[in-house]
């Protein structure tokens, strides 16, 4: 990075010499030796006043009171700042204001300054100005209906307490530098000034003088000349100077300072390795003295002797050398200069300080600013500050500028005085702006706009300081190196750098002329025009600069600079067209200009003629006129007089004061045909450019012609040649100026019968020639719409632009302004006309609002409008000629019916008439006749075409307002007139040319123009038309067969379109199907069920049909027979997923996540100490991070999967930056169909075939109760404990409460049916550790480790997590449970499902019994161990999910591997959910205390079982109400209890594949209808609470243990916080609807680490709310032994790694998921147009739109941000990574 100069406080070490003074007999003899000495003024306030009133006593007795003063600070002042290397802050502020500050502000008042400034209060009055100084990036605010100029602007607090709030505004962030203008009347038409400065009546900045008592004044004035003129001699000190004799200390010592200055040559790094090379210091240390460098603007590097710092200064200028070509900035100042300059700055505050508290001591501190000595020829001190001001450093320019702003810009008279001040030095200071290299927010020019922006300032400095001479002046005087022997601009070889700076004076003009007068005076007449004089010659050097000549033969090897010339012009392009505004505001103004304008084009000598005029011949006519070739000789884009004079011509015919120009111009001097030459050549070189005559000239001339008819330039080039030529038109004859046009194209021996040539190459260049000399034909003959040439407004101008615009395609608001040209105050006039002309309609969740044209308005449409590129028409044609189609019309497009000339250029239209122009017609139409395929295109055709349509149009309405013999255009005559060349006339050809086959697209066009023939014919014969209006000159039957063949085409045209309507449609249906539902057609199962369900035969009874909707128990449902066959996505080939067979795989993506937690910024790991020490066994209730595993939907063998990722790995790492995109270290891939991030794959394993045996079920039922399962568990869990040898498994379990007599065995839990374990591939179980691993890896952020007992745990989370997140989201979106889900979403549940259930088979089945052991020792609590938590700390889903998945390796016998038969695996699942739900009831009850007081009897079975539940819960603890209503138990119950259910349906549904009831895919069921439906498919009781009453024996000793937990007891007394249920839904934060109120926010943001006023970017974070400071070093932190960012860090805590940020100065959305890799997003935030406003650019007010924010919502809830970015990032050429780790 680059420097910027700033400067605080430096750190100064103590002076270690001894300093004695006298004591003197004063009260301050009390501190007289403290004073000399190293020590603190402690002193009560009574006495610290008195020593500071003696003291001022002191100096108003003195006789020079101002030395007495000095020598005061002489000895203060070094003490306080000197005293210590490294200062508290604190103390030497506290130092400062008893030592220093308050004597001051004693001799100020001539007493207490609290007494004195409570006086003060009393009489003096508030400030009507805001002047609050603006910081870099604050957001200010304009009204576009009150603003006098763009650049008034208000702050925040100001606007928000406006009328402007209400009115049309614009946002944008400052720049810095500027202030507030409320208050200024001058600023506003209305509404100066907000409720705060409103001082009751409208007399802002009319301040009156505030009188002070005499003697407050004299002291003010005499203190603020001492203390301003010590503060301006130390600001502006060099490395040379001496103190004054005042100041000079007594004892001089040896202690200097070596202070190291900031530049903008050297970056950041090369002033670290300087420092550390030259003053021995630590990279730390290096880096911070960097750091305060770039920030303050210079550094103390070293203290010590004069001697050791020239050492130090040697080796800095030495070392920095060698980098760059300039060395550093080093100087060596004095400790004791160091310390007057510290308190020089401090004064600058205080200043500020003293002047706010009243309008008297404003007034005098302006006075004494403004002062000079007359006997001195020396500036005032603020100009002396000025111009020092490039010398000084960032600290004390910014200190000088500030003053400024609360001094001498809050007095308007004042003000004028530094105006003219200003604008006296203006030249220097520009120049030295110009060999400055700090920015311009920071130089004192910068002021500037808030001098020449005032309307009476701007003609006080024109009229006493000829402000606009002096700022020409200026820009001439800095571009002079750049003229060349012809006195004409040549920037070959110019510093960019230094160019910009010099452009930046054109600001000013522009400011100057901002607000054009209303009242002109004789003064400002003739000032004004003696400005325009000189702005003239800055023209005159520019007109026909950088002339250009065609090449031949080579290419050209350098190419031209042609940036530079045209960075003048678009700098110009506005201040030309405000001279132009100016002058015709007052006729003899106008005149005068004109005259001026005239003389300054007779003299240019660009491009002059090097032949003798010559005569040219045609049709009888004879042009005398020089020869010039544009393809051969010189040529310049640049013609700003002739341009200039244009303008002025067209105001004089507006405004009627051409009458009086021969008055001021002499006839006979006028040569229009001159005038025309040089724009007529500019326009001939597009031409030429674009027939690519001039191709070997390179990209240079191609650039330049494009900016020459852009929107940025057009207005004062192209615009302007294209005026001229009309009012070229306007006075030469008609068939001279044709000739002349001819001549220029270098077509005239073309059209003059000359023999063509049979080069190709040259036949279609003279035919693209061609093409363009009709095109501007038909823009000079047809574009009228400029005020001054026709009697139409700016308003319709506009409103033609924007329906052209429109014409091409419906656009955005965005579009539309890009489109229009801006005026001086950067308004286009849209808002204004777009209703009129477009119909708006609003965005959905993506994209932006268009207008659309209105159909009214397609009549205005020109296919030659002059403001359309090449591409543009092309597709405006296209486009209108669909539209036409679709209306059944024909596809003619008309040219539009244009507005009458105004007089004075009337006679444009008989260049329509003459005979050269009725010749070329003729000659273009002959061509085509002939066939002669070389010689003419369709397009010249068309354009011919549109030319004979335009004089027919004309002649219809010449004759429709007038009586024939009044109408003098003969057009139509001469078009039947038989010409001399074959005898054949415009309107015979015509009938030849529909004829050809060639020509089928433009027959409409021809049959109209023959039916205006006929039209007009009769408007002259004065009879109608006959009822056809055809003239075809073909038999009658022809023209039947004619009528029958288009009738024909028009239907077969119609049902084509209708088809391709209707094919887009579909196309469009599919589109978004597709981008929906992610899986492709060829993925879906070849299932052999029907909707999901077997197919059942004819005869099943009710009863079976029943219970195939249960998923758990002895009548779950059997598992249906589907058989899938999927296609790869890589090799296309299709295959069957089977157990046995090679694995497919489906790609997936494995994140944490903390979209479900109750704590946000709570992290887990598997090293937690205390109440989550368990982790990750048990998931904590508070979900605080989750591991989620997502989908994209898309299959492939696992073998071509393979193959893909090494390819990946050996293609990626050659690409640049790809490891922003995707991570190959840690298996990450993008999906090759769609491109979603994945870093997995999961295996697809089909669901296992399972039928049972209801009978045997029913039997088996009757013995294998909830308590005798528990008994068989437990004497198997005893026995694997007993093999194991397991320390804890020689404790007593009798006390289980199960062991009876009669206890089972060991192995009795085999007993009740087992079966061979299902067998997978070998490519399955590869696959299953692939995915196992990068879960366990991602999920605890670990290693990877396949062997490590955690693997299968985070298989199971993850299975959890997925399902609860799917559930969050689903009743987030109010959709059914099931039949809601995507493909992808569901094809990727239930692979994880499958996945978690068979990744058993890869890990220890030791391992995974203890994990089962530990689990159940929750719901069992004599089975667990010190690491077992209480029900309250832990979530029953995840723990109900790894029970079920676990309980199988009970069945694992040492010699042979076994399985749970269907029928065990279905009392397994049932009594483990019944344990789980009542354990979860628990959970809840406990979790809620805010039961109400029993109201009355209580009603229904379920409530009478809750009450009875609760009064047995209540008997095991204390604690709990005694007296609670059944009803608000079970309501309670029954919502906490939901989401776990509708989790186990999701689960049991993906485990067993039992399709549900279907009431669980109707969004219609109602809660209690639902709740019905999951108990039935869960096999659980619709009164829960009867689990409790069947279950009474086996629960209630396990009830006395759960609730017997001292982890409950401590819950209920508060002293842990539980999880109350249902658990919260996460959401984004909730945002303000008016974007303002967040800028509001932003602009009250303190940065907790910064305390200094630079620029900061609140970042808003949208998960939990927090302000943040981003891209900042002051918040930086450590992160995994890294420095990253606040927000970084942030997200880290906040989302585990995932974060969505709100940037709002810069209103965008940054999405991260890494430290490295994020990206941004379209903010949810749209302007009245239905866009976004990225970086503010557009300024228009912005309002939440729900919609888009709900979907940034959704993005994260479906954990899709991770793609996102991928996918944008994907898109996005980074070239230049951006360390978005400091962010």
């Amino acid at each position: 990075m680059c420097f910027i100069t700033v400067m605080q406080n430096l750190p100064l070490k103590k002076n270690t010499n001894s300093i004695v003074a006298k004591k003197k007999k004063s009260t301050t003899t009390l501190s007289a030796t403290r004073l000399y000495g190293r020590w603190k003024w402690n002193m009560a306030e009574g006495e610290k006043a008195f020593n500071g009133l003696e003291l001022s006593k002191g100096w108003q007795d003195a006789g020079d009171s101002g030395a007495e003063l000095l020598r005061y600070l002489k000895e203060q002042v070094p003490l306080i700042y000197c005293l210590d290397t490294e200062p508290n802050p604190g103390d030497e502020e506290a130092s400062v204001q008893s030592r220093l500050l308050h004597p001051l502000e004693c001799f100020l008042f001539g007493e207490h300054p609290q007494d004195g400034l409570e006086k003060l209060k009393q009489d003096s009055t508030s400030s009507q100005l805001c002047g609050r100084v603006f910081k870099e990036g604050e957001t200010v605010y304009s009204c576009r209906d009150c603003a006098i100029d763009p650049t008034c602007v208000l702050c925040m607090d100001c606007f928000q307490d406006s009328v402007h709030k209400g009115h049309r505004y614009k946002m944008h962030a400052s720049s810095g530098g500027g202030f507030c203008d409320c208050g200024d009347v001058e600023a506003w038409k209305i509404g100066p000034c907000c409720s705060k400065h409103d001082p009751g009546v409208a007399t802002a900045m009319e301040t009156d003088d505030c009188v002070l008592e005499p003697s407050l004044s004299e002291r003010a004035e005499k203190l603020f000349r001492v203390l301003l003129r010590y503060a301006a001699d130390l600001l502006v000190w060099e490395e040379n100077f001496e103190l004054s004799a005042e100041l000079q200390p007594r004892v001089k010592d040896n202690t200097h300072y070596c202070v190291l200055y900031n530049d903008e040559h050297h970056s950041y790094e090369h002033v670290i390795y300087t420092l550390q090379r030259a003053v021995h210091c630590d990279p730390a240390e290096a880096q911070t003295h960097t750091a305060l460098i770039d920030k303050e603007g210079r550094r103390a590097v070293k203290r010590g002797t004069l001697r050791s710092c020239q050492q130090a200064k040697d080796l800095i200028r030495s070392n920095s050398e060698h980098i760059s070509l300039q060395p550093l900035r080093v100087e060596i100042l004095h400790s004791a200069v160091m310390a007057h300059q510290s308190f020089a700055m401090r004064l600058g505050s205080w200043f500020q300080q003293i002047i706010g508290y009243s309008v008297g001591f404003r007034q005098i501190f302006c006075q004494v600013a403004l002062e000079t000595v007359a006997e001195v020829e020396q500036p005032c001190l603020i100009s002396k500050l000025m111009l020092h001001d490039a010398r000084m450093y960032k600290g004390a320019r910014k200190i000088v500028h500030e003053l400024i702003f609360c001094s001498l810009l809050m007095e308007t008279e004042y003000k004028r005085l530094f105006a003219i001040e200003f604008t006296k030095h203006y030249k220097q200071l520009q120049k030295d702006f110009i060999s400055d290299d700090h920015e311009r927010s920071i130089s004192i020019t910068a002021l500037s706009v808030q001098i020449f922006t005032v309307p009476t300032l701007a003609r006080q400095l024109i009229e006493e300081g000829n402000v606009i001479k002096v700022i020409v002046d200026t820009v001439m005087e800095l571009l002079r190196e750049h003229l060349d022997n012809t006195n004409r601009f040549h920037f070959q070889g110019y510093n960019s750098d230094k160019f910009f700076r010099i452009q930046v004076i054109f600001h000013d003009l522009r400011y100057i002329l901002i607000s054009k007068p209303s009242v002109w005076t004789d003064k400002l007449r003739r000032q004004f025009l003696q400005g325009v004089i000189v702005f003239l010659g800055l023209l005159n050097c520019m007109q026909g600069m950088e002339e250009v000549k065609r090449q031949f033969g080579q290419h050209v090897e350098l190419e031209p600079e042609w940036e530079a010339g045209f960075s003048i012009q678009i700098q110009l392009r506005h201040i030309l067209a405000m001279f132009q505004d100016w002058c015709s505001s007052d006729g003899k103004v106008l005149l005068l200009a004109f005259k001026e304008c005239h003389k300054a084009l007779m003299r240019c000598n660009n491009q002059p003629f090097h032949s003798e005029p010559s005569d040219y011949y045609m049709c009888k006519h004879i042009l005398h006129v020089r020869p010039y070739k544009v393809s051969q000789e010189p040529v310049s884009i640049h013609l700003p007089i002739s341009r200039l004079l244009a303008g002025l011509y067209v105001h004089l015919c507006r405004t009627g004061t051409i009458e009086q120009l021969h008055e001021y111009v002499d006839p006979e001097t006028c040569d229009f045909t001159l005038f025309a030459e040089h724009p007529l050549r500019c326009v001939v070189l597009a031409a030429q450019v674009s027939a690519e005559m001039w191709r070997r000239n390179g990209l240079s001339l191609v650039s330049q012609v494009y900016y020459y008819q852009d929107v940025k330039c057009r207005d004062e080039m192209y615009d302007k040649d294209l005026l001229m030529l009309q009012i070229a038109a306007s006075k030469m004859d008609p068939n001279h100026f044709v000739m002349l046009i001819l001549l220029r194209f270098e077509l005239f021996d073309i059209f003059n019968g000359c023999a063509l040539s049979k080069d190709l190459e040259l036949l279609k260049q003279w035919n693209r020639l061609t093409e363009e000399m009709l095109y501007l034909l038909i823009v000079l003959i047809g574009e009228r719409y400029v005020p001054g040439i026709s009697y139409v407004t700016k308003e319709d101008v506009t409103m033609r632009e924007v329906i052209h615009l429109l014409c091409i395609e419906p656009m955005a608001h965005s579009s539309l302004v890009k489109g229009l040209p801006e005026n001086e105050s950067h308004e286009t006039g849209l808002e204004a006309v777009i209703p009129k002309v477009a119909t708006f309609k609003k965005p959905g969740v993506s994209g932006h609002g268009l207008y659309e044209v209105k159909k009214e308005c397609m009549v205005e449409f020109n296919p030659f409008f002059y403001h359309y590129s090449k591409s543009q028409h092309s597709k405006a044609e296209d486009s209108q000629k669909k539209k036409r189609v679709q209306e059944s019309n024909d596809k003619a497009l008309r040219p539009p019916v244009p507005p009458a000339f105004c007089p004075a250029f009337s006679s444009i239209v008989h260049v329509m008439s003459c005979d050269v122009f009725i010749h070329v017609l003729r000659r273009v139409l002959q061509r085509a006749v002939e066939d002669q395929a070389t010689q003419w295109t369709e397009a010249m055709i068309q354009k011919a075409l549109h030319l004979i349509g335009q004089a027919l149009l004309e002649e219809k309405m010449q004759l429709e307002a007038s009586t024939v013999e009044e109408v003098t255009f003969d057009f139509s005559l001469k078009a039947r007139r038989i010409g001399s060349e074959n005898g054949k006339s415009v309107f015979h050809l015509l009938s030849k040319v529909k004829m050809l086959p060639s020509l089928e697209t433009q027959k409409d066009m021809i049959k109209w123009i023959l039916q205006m023939f006929e039209m007009v014919k009769c408007l002259r014969e004065k009879s109608s038309p006959t009822a056809s209006m055809s003239m075809d000159t073909t038999k009658p039957e022809e023209n039947v067969q004619d009528k029958d063949k288009a009738e024909r085409k028009r239907k077969a045209d119609a049902a084509k379109l209708h088809r391709q309507k209707i094919m887009a449609q579909m196309s469009a249906m599919q589109k978004n199907f597709i981008e929906s539902n992610k899986m492709l057609y060829e993925n879906m199962p070849e299932s052999m069920t029907q909707g999901g369900e077997p197919i059942a035969p004819a005869e099943s009874c009710p009863m079976m049909q029943m219970e195939l909707r249960v998923a758990v128990g002895p009548h779950r449902g059997s598992t249906p027979m589907e058989r899938e066959v999927l296609t790869c996505i890589l090799c296309q080939e299709e295959q069957e997923v089977t157990a046995h067979s090679q694995a497919m795989v489906l790609t997936a993506c494995v994140q944490r996540s903390t979209v479900l937690t109750q704590c946000r910024g709570k992290m887990l790991s598997n090293k937690t100490e205390g109440a989550e020490k368990s982790y990750p066994l048990f998931m904590p209730p508070d979900l605080a991070v989750g591991t989620h595993t997502g989908s994209c939907g898309h299959v492939m063998h696992a073998t071509c999967w393979q193959k893909y990722f090494e390819a990946i790995q050996n293609t990626t790492r050659n690409r640049l930056h790809a490891e922003l995109i995707i991570d190959l270290e840690n298996g990450e891939y993008l999906c090759p169909l769609c491109k979603s991030l994945c870093n997995t794959v999961v295996p697809l394993i089909p669901l296992e075939p399972l039928t049972l045996n209801y009978e045997n079920a029913e039997l088996v039922g009757q013995l294998l109760t909830l308590r005798y399962w528990i008994q068989i568990i437990s004497a198997r869990i005893k026995g694997l404990k007993s093999i194991a040898q397991d320390p804890e498994s020689s404790e007593d379990d009798t006390d289980s409460g199960f062991c009876r007599e009669g206890q089972p065995e060991f192995r009795s839990i085999l007993s009740f049916g087992v079966q061979e374990p299902r067998k997978y591939s070998d490519s399955i179980a590869e696959m299953l550790v692939v995915c196992a691993t990068t879960v366990h890896r991602v999920g605890l952020q670990t290693a990877p480790n396949e062997v490590c007992p955690c693997v299968p745990i985070m298989a199971w989370n993850t299975c959890a997590f997925t399902i609860q997140a799917i559930e969050s989201m689903l009743q987030d979106e109010e959709k059914p449970l099931i039949g809601s889900l995507q493909n992808r979403q569901l094809a990727g549940l239930k692979a994880v499902i499958q996945f978690s259930t068979a990744q058993r088979i890869k890990s220890s089945q030791a391992v995974v019994q203890r994990h089962f052991m530990d689990m159940l020792g929750v719901l069992l609590p004599a089975m667990g161990r010190e690491i077992t938590p209480s029900l309250l700390e832990i979530d029953f889903f995840h723990l109900l999910v790894g029970l079920v998945l676990s309980i199988p390796a009970l069945y694992q016998e040492e010699a042979v591997d076994l399985h749970p038969s269907a029928v065990s695996s279905a009392y397994n699942h049932l009594h483990i959910l019944h344990l789980v739900t009542m354990a979860h009831m628990i959970q809840i009850l406990l979790s809620a205390t805010d039961f109400p007081a029993v109201a009355g009897g209580e009603e229904g079975d379920e409530a009478r079982a809750a009450a009875e539940f609760y009064a047995t819960v209540s008997q095991h603890i204390h604690g709990l109400k005694s007296d609670v209503s059944g009803s608000s138990v079970a309501e309670r119950v029954r919502r906490g209890i939901v989401p776990f259910l509708r989790c186990a349906a999701l689960f049991f549904n993906g485990l067993t594949g039992v399709p549900p009831p279907e009431e669980l895919s109707s969004a219609a069921v109602t809660s209690s209808g639902q709740m019905e439906a999951l108990c039935d498919y869960l096999a659980l009781p619709s009164n829960m609470f009867q689990l409790f009453q069947v279950h009474r024996e086996s629960v209630h000793p396990l009830l006395e243990r759960w609730c017997g937990s001292p982890a409950v007891t401590k819950a209920l007394k508060g002293e842990i916080q539980t999880i109350s249920y249902p658990r919260r839904r996460n959401h984004l934060i909730e945002l303000p609807e008016d974007y303002s109120a967040l800028l509001n926010q932003a602009s009250h943001f303190q940065c907790p680490k910064s305390t200094d006023d630079e620029r900061k970017h609140p970042t808003l974070c949208l998960f939990c709310g927090a302000m943040l400071c981003s891209q900042s070093t002051c918040c930086q932190s450590q992160l995994d032994g890294e420095d990253v960012g606040a927000c970084t860090a942030h997200a880290a805590s906040c989302g585990a790694g995932v974060g969505i940020f709100l940037r709002i100065r810069e209103c965008e959305v940054v999405l991260m998921s890494s430290k490295t890799r994020r990206s941004t997003y379209p903010a949810p935030y749209l302007d009245d147009y239905g866009e976004t406003d990225p970086q503010l650019v557009r300024g228009n007010p912005l309002h939440l739109c729900p919609e888009r924010y709900r979907k940034l919502h959704q993005l994260w809830q479906q954990h899709c941000i991770l793609e996102e970015i991928a996918r944008s990032l994907e898109v996005v050429n980074v070239m230049f990574a951006f360390e978005w780790q400091m962010f």
